[in-house]
Protein backbone atom coordinates (compact mmCIF):
# COMPACT_ATOMS: atom_id res chain seq x y z
CA UNK A 1 0.00 0.00 0.00
CA UNK A 2 1.06 3.27 -0.99
CA UNK A 3 0.02 6.40 1.58
CA UNK A 4 0.19 9.99 1.38
CA UNK A 5 0.48 12.65 4.38
CA UNK A 6 -1.12 16.18 4.29
CA UNK A 7 2.16 18.47 4.90
CA UNK A 8 0.30 20.52 7.60
CA UNK A 9 1.42 18.10 9.54
CA UNK A 10 4.84 19.01 9.18
CA UNK A 11 3.99 22.64 9.63
CA UNK A 12 6.83 23.45 12.33
CA UNK A 13 9.37 21.91 9.50
CA UNK A 14 7.87 23.42 5.73
CA UNK A 15 7.85 26.82 6.20
CA UNK A 16 11.63 27.27 6.63
CA UNK A 17 12.74 24.01 4.76
CA UNK A 18 10.97 22.68 2.25
CA UNK A 19 13.04 20.03 1.25
CA UNK A 20 14.09 18.95 4.13
CA UNK A 21 10.32 17.76 5.08
CA UNK A 22 9.97 16.09 1.90
CA UNK A 23 12.83 14.06 2.18
CA UNK A 24 12.39 12.90 5.78
CA UNK A 25 8.64 12.02 4.54
CA UNK A 26 10.03 9.89 1.51
CA UNK A 27 12.62 8.47 4.22
CA UNK A 28 9.75 7.37 6.62
CA UNK A 29 8.09 5.51 3.69
CA UNK A 30 5.12 7.94 2.29
CA UNK A 31 4.84 8.05 -1.39
CA UNK A 32 2.20 10.90 -1.34
CA UNK A 33 2.33 14.14 -0.20
CA UNK A 34 -0.43 16.82 -0.48
CA UNK A 35 0.86 20.32 0.47
CA UNK A 36 -0.69 22.67 2.41
CA UNK A 37 1.19 26.21 0.68
CA UNK A 38 4.93 26.47 -0.95
CA UNK A 39 6.34 29.01 1.13
CA UNK A 40 7.73 31.20 -1.77
CA UNK A 41 9.54 27.72 -3.54
CA UNK A 42 8.56 28.28 -7.29
CA UNK A 43 6.46 25.28 -9.05
CA UNK A 44 9.76 23.94 -10.93
CA UNK A 45 11.58 24.27 -7.85
CA UNK A 46 8.87 21.71 -5.89
CA UNK A 47 8.75 19.77 -9.12
CA UNK A 48 12.75 19.02 -8.67
CA UNK A 49 12.43 18.38 -4.59
CA UNK A 50 9.74 15.99 -5.92
CA UNK A 51 11.55 14.24 -8.21
CA UNK A 52 14.53 13.73 -6.18
CA UNK A 53 13.07 12.02 -3.47
CA UNK A 54 10.55 9.94 -5.45
CA UNK A 55 7.09 11.49 -4.27
CA UNK A 56 3.81 12.48 -6.05
CA UNK A 57 1.28 14.44 -5.31
CA UNK A 58 -1.47 13.86 -4.38
CA UNK A 59 -3.41 17.12 -4.34
CA UNK A 60 -3.34 20.51 -2.58
CA UNK A 61 -5.00 22.05 -0.21
CA UNK A 62 -5.81 26.19 -2.03
CA UNK A 63 -7.79 28.71 -1.12
CA UNK A 64 -10.80 29.14 -3.14
CA UNK A 65 -9.66 33.04 -4.17
CA UNK A 66 -7.15 31.09 -5.69
CA UNK A 67 -8.95 30.12 -8.28
CA UNK A 68 -11.14 33.20 -8.69
CA UNK A 69 -10.54 35.24 -12.01
CA UNK A 70 -7.16 37.37 -11.27
CA UNK A 71 -5.37 34.18 -10.09
CA UNK A 72 -7.04 31.39 -12.17
CA UNK A 73 -4.02 31.00 -14.69
CA UNK A 74 -0.66 31.48 -12.60
CA UNK A 75 -2.62 28.66 -10.16
CA UNK A 76 -3.38 26.33 -13.02
CA UNK A 77 -0.12 27.03 -14.21
CA UNK A 78 1.37 26.63 -11.12
CA UNK A 79 -0.20 23.31 -10.12
CA UNK A 80 0.02 21.41 -13.77
CA UNK A 81 4.23 22.33 -13.19
CA UNK A 82 4.07 20.11 -9.96
CA UNK A 83 2.44 17.43 -11.41
CA UNK A 84 -0.76 17.92 -9.38
CA UNK A 85 -4.34 17.08 -11.13
CA UNK A 86 -6.22 17.63 -7.68
CA UNK A 87 -6.62 21.29 -6.24
CA UNK A 88 -9.00 20.61 -2.52
CA UNK A 89 -10.52 23.47 -1.28
CA UNK A 90 -9.22 22.87 2.72
CA UNK A 91 -12.80 24.66 3.63
CA UNK A 92 -14.82 27.34 3.52
CA UNK A 93 -17.20 29.77 5.63
CA UNK A 94 -20.72 28.10 4.90
CA UNK A 95 -22.40 29.26 8.09
CA UNK A 96 -25.71 30.48 6.16
CA UNK A 97 -27.54 30.20 3.41
CA UNK A 98 -26.54 33.55 1.49
CA UNK A 99 -22.53 32.31 1.88
CA UNK A 100 -23.69 28.11 0.89
CA UNK A 101 -25.32 29.72 -1.90
CA UNK A 102 -22.49 31.78 -2.78
CA UNK A 103 -19.62 29.51 -2.42
CA UNK A 104 -21.61 26.82 -4.64
CA UNK A 105 -21.97 29.10 -7.55
CA UNK A 106 -18.65 29.62 -7.39
CA UNK A 107 -18.19 26.00 -7.20
CA UNK A 108 -20.06 25.25 -10.21
CA UNK A 109 -18.34 27.71 -12.20
CA UNK A 110 -14.83 26.58 -11.38
CA UNK A 111 -15.28 23.00 -12.00
CA UNK A 112 -15.93 22.81 -15.98
CA UNK A 113 -12.81 25.32 -16.50
CA UNK A 114 -10.50 23.14 -14.49
CA UNK A 115 -11.74 19.82 -16.11
CA UNK A 116 -10.66 21.53 -19.17
CA UNK A 117 -7.14 21.93 -17.88
CA UNK A 118 -7.18 18.50 -16.39
CA UNK A 119 -7.47 19.42 -12.93
CA UNK A 120 -10.49 18.14 -10.47
CA UNK A 121 -11.94 20.16 -7.54
CA UNK A 122 -12.57 18.62 -4.19
CA UNK A 123 -13.18 19.77 -0.72
CA UNK A 124 -12.27 19.31 2.43
CA UNK A 125 -14.38 18.99 5.43
CA UNK A 126 -14.26 19.71 9.04
CA UNK A 127 -17.07 19.19 11.72
CA UNK A 128 -19.02 22.21 10.90
CA UNK A 129 -20.45 20.66 7.38
CA UNK A 130 -21.72 18.16 8.86
CA UNK A 131 -24.06 20.40 11.55
CA UNK A 132 -26.42 22.24 10.82
CA UNK A 133 -25.68 26.00 10.47
CA UNK A 134 -28.06 28.79 12.57
CA UNK A 135 -30.21 28.57 9.87
CA UNK A 136 -30.38 25.01 10.06
CA UNK A 137 -28.73 23.99 6.81
CA UNK A 138 -26.14 21.08 6.48
CA UNK A 139 -23.69 22.73 3.99
CA UNK A 140 -22.01 19.67 3.46
CA UNK A 141 -25.32 18.23 1.94
CA UNK A 142 -26.04 20.89 -0.23
CA UNK A 143 -22.54 20.60 -1.43
CA UNK A 144 -23.48 16.70 -2.28
CA UNK A 145 -26.69 17.44 -3.77
CA UNK A 146 -26.11 20.77 -5.62
CA UNK A 147 -22.40 20.34 -7.21
CA UNK A 148 -20.49 17.36 -8.74
CA UNK A 149 -17.13 18.77 -6.33
CA UNK A 150 -15.31 15.82 -5.48
CA UNK A 151 -14.90 15.30 -1.48
CA UNK A 152 -12.25 14.58 0.24
CA UNK A 153 -13.87 13.10 3.46
CA UNK A 154 -11.37 14.17 6.48
CA UNK A 155 -12.88 10.90 8.67
CA UNK A 156 -11.93 12.35 11.90
CA UNK A 157 -13.75 15.51 11.39
CA UNK A 158 -16.73 13.24 10.33
CA UNK A 159 -16.89 11.58 13.36
CA UNK A 160 -15.76 14.30 15.67
CA UNK A 161 -19.59 15.55 13.77
CA UNK A 162 -21.63 12.66 15.63
CA UNK A 163 -21.06 10.71 12.14
CA UNK A 164 -20.24 7.10 11.61
CA UNK A 165 -17.15 7.61 9.24
CA UNK A 166 -17.13 4.05 7.41
CA UNK A 167 -20.85 5.01 6.30
CA UNK A 168 -20.07 8.17 4.97
CA UNK A 169 -17.04 6.57 3.10
CA UNK A 170 -19.80 4.02 1.24
CA UNK A 171 -22.40 6.43 0.72
CA UNK A 172 -19.94 8.96 -0.86
CA UNK A 173 -17.79 6.48 -2.75
CA UNK A 174 -18.34 7.87 -6.25
CA UNK A 175 -17.17 11.01 -5.01
CA UNK A 176 -14.31 10.22 -3.18
CA UNK A 177 -10.68 9.83 -4.71
CA UNK A 178 -8.61 10.71 -1.44
CA UNK A 179 -9.27 10.69 2.24
CA UNK A 180 -8.02 12.41 5.32
CA UNK A 181 -7.06 9.22 7.65
CA UNK A 182 -6.86 10.77 10.91
CA UNK A 183 -7.70 10.27 14.58
CA UNK A 184 -8.30 11.86 17.46
CA UNK A 185 -10.68 12.16 20.35
CA UNK A 186 -14.78 12.74 20.69
CA UNK A 187 -14.12 16.20 22.17
CA UNK A 188 -11.87 17.66 19.66
CA UNK A 189 -8.45 16.32 20.57
CA UNK A 190 -6.50 15.33 17.67
CA UNK A 191 -4.15 12.56 18.31
CA UNK A 192 -1.59 9.99 16.04
CA UNK A 193 -3.26 7.68 14.00
CA UNK A 194 -3.92 4.52 16.08
CA UNK A 195 -4.25 6.33 19.71
CA UNK A 196 -7.29 8.19 19.62
CA UNK A 197 -10.97 6.90 19.77
CA UNK A 198 -12.20 7.48 16.15
CA UNK A 199 -12.63 3.45 13.84
CA UNK A 200 -9.32 4.21 12.21
CA UNK A 201 -9.11 0.39 11.41
CA UNK A 202 -12.41 0.06 10.10
CA UNK A 203 -12.07 3.58 8.32
CA UNK A 204 -8.82 1.71 6.56
CA UNK A 205 -10.68 -1.32 5.70
CA UNK A 206 -13.01 0.62 3.62
CA UNK A 207 -10.95 3.28 2.27
CA UNK A 208 -8.92 0.00 0.77
CA UNK A 209 -11.96 -1.53 -0.11
CA UNK A 210 -13.06 1.26 -2.63
CA UNK A 211 -9.89 2.27 -3.63
CA UNK A 212 -9.50 5.34 -1.90
CA UNK A 213 -5.97 6.73 -1.40
CA UNK A 214 -4.88 7.27 2.31
CA UNK A 215 -3.74 10.78 3.11
CA UNK A 216 -2.46 10.78 7.05
CA UNK A 217 -3.08 14.06 8.92
CA UNK A 218 -1.85 14.09 12.29
CA UNK A 219 -1.76 18.08 13.92
CA UNK A 220 -0.94 17.91 17.01
CA UNK A 221 3.15 18.26 16.88
CA UNK A 222 3.90 16.52 19.72
CA UNK A 223 6.40 15.92 19.96
CA UNK A 224 7.37 17.86 16.64
CA UNK A 225 5.59 16.85 13.35
CA UNK A 226 8.17 13.87 12.04
CA UNK A 227 7.94 12.11 14.67
CA UNK A 228 3.84 11.61 14.85
CA UNK A 229 4.13 11.25 10.85
CA UNK A 230 6.12 7.71 11.74
CA UNK A 231 4.00 7.20 14.24
CA UNK A 232 0.80 7.33 12.17
CA UNK A 233 2.70 4.97 8.79
CA UNK A 234 4.31 2.55 11.00
CA UNK A 235 0.50 2.18 12.39
CA UNK A 236 -1.00 1.75 8.67
CA UNK A 237 1.67 -0.47 8.07
CA UNK A 238 0.77 -2.60 11.05
CA UNK A 239 -2.96 -2.60 9.71
CA UNK A 240 -1.77 -4.64 6.56
CA UNK A 241 -1.02 -7.85 8.37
Amino acid sequence: MKYGIQLYSLRDITPKDMEGALEKTAEIGYKYVEFAGFFGHGAKEIRAMLDRYGLEVSGTHTGWQELAPDNFASTVAYHKEIGNKNIIIPGADLSCKAKIDEFIDFVNSVIPKLEKEGIALGYHNHSGEFLPTADGIISHSELERRTNIELEIDTYWNFHAGQDPVQTLERLKDRIRVIHIKDGMKNGEGKPLGMGEAPVAAVYAKAKECGMLMVVESETLKPDGLTEAKICFDYLRSLEK
